[in-house]
């Protein structure tokens, strides 16, 4: 009798001991499927599973007469299957999921997204880095910061957590000296800087670290002028119009920048890795222009930022290069910046040239208040590409004066019109159409071993002495092929090594040097010499680099990027700089704060309540 009511009772616990066994499986091969390791749990949870699966089975063919052929038992075991099947395909998506994981970031400055130009730096890092932190935990933020970067080249960029209490001597090492530090150092531990002081109040950002590596992979400090004297932008922050901005993340970019005065020195100074004339307003002397202009000779780079309504004389210099400043003002009438909040006056700009300061703008904004709009004639050797392009529907008006802005095909000029162009010239062109003296003599090293002539301020400085029959009828000068007929054969170090490639045993093994030698001279063209080459930015506006403007949409990638192009450095990193995110956060005063939580917890919560009741009593 009791035995029977033991198999009565475990007959009725028959049913809902199905679902355990499988649940319990399914929960273990999860777990190791995501996680990617067979643990004790998840092995334990799989055998368990199973375990109980039998053991429940068994009871079911013991104790359950009849049970399999209930029409409740059908009913189940279909359920069961479907809710299994339906776990398993769950757990195959969520393990599928985790190995290609696809993020979208709906945040407004893309806070969870590396920039273009940190993905640049990251993916092209010459050597393996690592980021080291001494602090005892990870912040959530830093470490997912982190691990964005490494996502980018796993193989070059590292990080670790050091605990400078538990790790004494590497703590030792690094000089730290209190919790927080952070620090870029080599994987080989030839090379160490520090980036930042992190606390609770001030975490790892984006723009920190970026900047700190472009400073760390470079191997040489590049020098900016900002012309002076003419009534250029102010440098310092504070004073009206300035560029204190630009000059600040240009210093944070591994730049460092000089006021230049050319009425107190006769040259540009020879560390000059650019020259930038923000906004002039006065016209230049002509011994200063005729100083920019030998700078470019010698392959310099200039950043010319010129406003409407002003005539700096720089009209000679830009003919030169075919560029002509319109004495107009670009108007916008497509209406993209009224939906910002900007007038006709202020050209939006989401038009950019192929050219690798705005090559990953796509459809990024960037804007120009009061810009003039640029003519370009086409010079031999003078490679220009368009860099602002405004709206189809602007225009360049002659008569911005007038009350009612309105297009006049009789004086004004149809857009799309150029606000920026970016130029190249070869020194070696530029050299035989301006100087009288050309350049090559003065630099080749053969020229100054022969002759000393060269070098005597008497022939380089006197256009006399110059033209003098000595001078000019001087064989090791003007009739040297090393000079005048193949400059770059004789002076460029890569020819000299692939000529004596040709001439190594093993070189004239290679398939690539002794079958083809003409594609020795095509690679050779192809890879100028960047020392050898003039650039020149000319943009038609300075406003959008001041003070205010600069932090807003893309105007301060245009002129970090200029600058950056301009000073002839890897333009695999000239891109979109990443952006510091929105400050959201509410600052109350205390009796604000007081009445807010009052409102949470006790008079909206009364509200309702006082509702109810009086809903109940009406319904009484």
């Amino acid at each position: 009798m009791q035995q029977n009511n033991k198999s009565s009772g475990l007959t009725k616990l028959i049913p809902y001991g199905f679902p355990i066994g499988p649940l319990l499986a399914i929960a273990g091969l999860s777990a190791g499927l995501v996680s990617g390791n067979w643990g004790p749990i998840p092995t334990g949870l799989v055998v368990g599973g199973i375990a109980v699966f039998i053991v429940w089975l068994l009871l079911a063919l013991m104790f359950a007469e009849g049970f399999w052929n209930k029409r409740s038992t059908e009913v189940g075991t279909n359920a069961a299957i479907s809710t299994l099947s339906i776990l398993v395909v769950l757990g195959l998506l969520n393990s599928i999921a985790l190995r290609n994981p696809v993020r979208l970031d709906l945040t407004e400055s893309q806070r969870f997204t590396l920039s273009p130009q940190s993905q640049q730096i990251v993916k092209n890092l010459p050597q393996p880095v690592t980021v080291t932190i001494f602090d005892r935990a990870p912040n959530p933020s830093d470490l997912e910061l982190l691990q964005n970067y490494q996502q980018q080249a796993p193989q070059q960029f590292d990080f670790r957590y050091i605990d400078p209490e538990q790790q004494i001597s590497l703590a030792q090492q690094f000089e730290v000296k209190s919790f927080g530090e952070v620090y870029l150092n080599s994987r080989n531990g030839e090379k160490r800087q520090f980036v930042q002081q992190i606390n609770p109040q001030s975490r790892l950002t984006e723009a920190k670290l970026t900047s700190t590596l472009e400073q760390f992979i470079s191997d040489r400090t590049y020098t900016v002028y900002f012309l002076q004297g003419h009534g250029e932008r102010p440098l310092e922050a504070g004073s009206p119009g300035s560029m204190s901005e630009a000059v600040q993340a240009l210093e944070e970019s591994n730049f460092v920048t000089e006021p230049l005065n050319l009425a107190e020195r006769t040259e540009i100074p020879e560390n000059a890795s650019v020259i930038v004339a923000a906004g002039p307003k006065q016209p230049l002397f002509e011994g200063e222009i005729e100083a920019l202009k030998a700078y470019l000779n010698r392959g310099g780079s200039l950043l010319l930022l010129i406003d409407p309504e002003t005539n700096p004389q720089l009209g000679n210099l830009l003919e030169e290069w075919g560029v002509q400043l319109d004495d107009a003002l670009a108007i916008d009438a497509s209406g993209s910046g009224r939906l910002v909040g900007l007038g006709p006056a202020i050209p939006l700009i989401s038009n950019y040239g192929n050219h690798p300061i705005v090559r990953d703008f796509s459809n990024g904004y960037s804007f120009y208040p009061l810009a003039r709009p640029l003519q370009l004639e086409e010079v031999e050797g003078v490679e220009q590409t368009p860099l602002l392009i405004s709206a189809q529907e602007s225009w360049a008006e002659t008569n911005p004066e007038q009350q009612q802005l309105q297009f006049d095909p009789e004086r004004d000029r149809r857009g799309p019109l150029t606000l920026g162009v970016a130029l190249t010239r070869t020194v070696d062109e530029a050299a035989d159409s301006q100087l009288p003296t050309p350049p090559e003599a003065t630099e080749s090293p053969e020229a100054e071993e022969e002759t000393e002539a060269t070098e005597s301020p008497e022939v380089t400085e006197s256009p006399e002495t110059t033209e003098s029959p000595e001078a000019t009828e001087s064989p090791e000068v003007t009739e040297s092929p090393e000079v005048t007929e193949s400059p770059e054969a004789t002076e460029s170090p890569e020819a000299e090594e692939e000529t004596e490639v040709t001439e190594s045993p093993e070189a004239t093994e290679s398939p690539e040097v002794t079958e083809s030698p003409e594609a020795e001279e095509e690679t050779a063209e192809q890879t100028p010499d960047l020392d050898k080459q003039a650039r020149m930015v000319v943009i038609g506006n300075s406003e959008f680099a001041a003070d205010g403007r600069f932090e807003l949409q893309l105007n301060g990638d245009v002129f970090l990027n200029s600058v950056n192009w301009l000073s002839k450095q890897n333009e695999e990193t000239l891109s979109i700089r990443p952006k510091e995110a929105t400050r959201r956060r509410i600052e109350m005063q205390p009796a604000q704060a007081r009445l807010l939580a009052w409102m949470a917890i006790a008079i909206l919560p009364l509200i309702g309540f006082s509702a109810a009741a009086l809903l109940w009593w009406k319904q009484r």
